[in-house]
């Protein structure tokens, strides 16, 4: 099985008359998401030693709503690598038509804002890691107060590594949805 079969059948049929530079950032949007999810669950479910644990939050935290963070983090971890997949909705078939199974709108054209209101907003609120990322490598939070370090040595770069891609998510997303804007308006 080749490459591009294996793709087919996971994410559906390219939808016609998307580039390959479309396609490819398309899954490349799913790919900024995963190393971040696979740190967070490795640091927060398994325990692996890439923060520094604290008995108490940092200073500026603000209260803590959850206490064990294993099933946040990984329903986060889930969710955000769901959201990221619907960009694939953008040059796949199923994003220009309803798949079948779905009642009442199976076979029936997706209406373009449906889709481009969506992922315009999303691309939108996504724009916040390129600034929380800044942030972060200013020592500071969102707030601009100063951040405690949670990573130390080794731990620093491996952060990085993990949370960088993030940083393209919200761009690669807004590119993705202009086109299919205009590819579907044009036709």
């Amino acid at each position: 099985m080749t490459v591009s079969t294996a793709l087919t059948r996971l994410h559906g049929r390219t939808a016609p008359g998307v580039p390959r530079w479309a396609v490819r950032a398309a899954y490349a949007v799913t790919l900024t998401v995963l190393p971040s999810c696979v740190w967070r669950i490795a640091a927060f479910t398994f325990d692996a030693p890439l923060v520094e644990r604290l008995d108490a939050p940092p200073p500026g935290h603000g209260p803590v709503l959850i206490g064990d963070a294993t099933w946040y983090v990984i329903v986060l971890s889930v969710v955000s690598e769901a959201l990221a997949f619907l960009a694939v909705g953008l040059v796949a078939d199923w994003g220009e038509t309803w798949p079948r199974w779905i009642p009442h709108l199976g076979g029936r054209p997706v209406p373009t804002l449906a889709a481009v209101v969506p992922a315009g907003l999303g691309a939108a609120v996504l724009m916040v890691f390129p600034h929380s990322l800044l942030m972060a490598a200013c020592g500071r939070m969102l707030n601009g107060h100063p951040a405690t370090a949670l990573t130390h040595g080794w731990q620093t770069p491996v952060f990085w590594l993990a949370y960088l891609p993030l940083a393209a998510w919200g761009p690669l997303l807004a590119t993705l949805t202009v086109h299919y804007h205009r590819r579907r308006t044009r036709q």
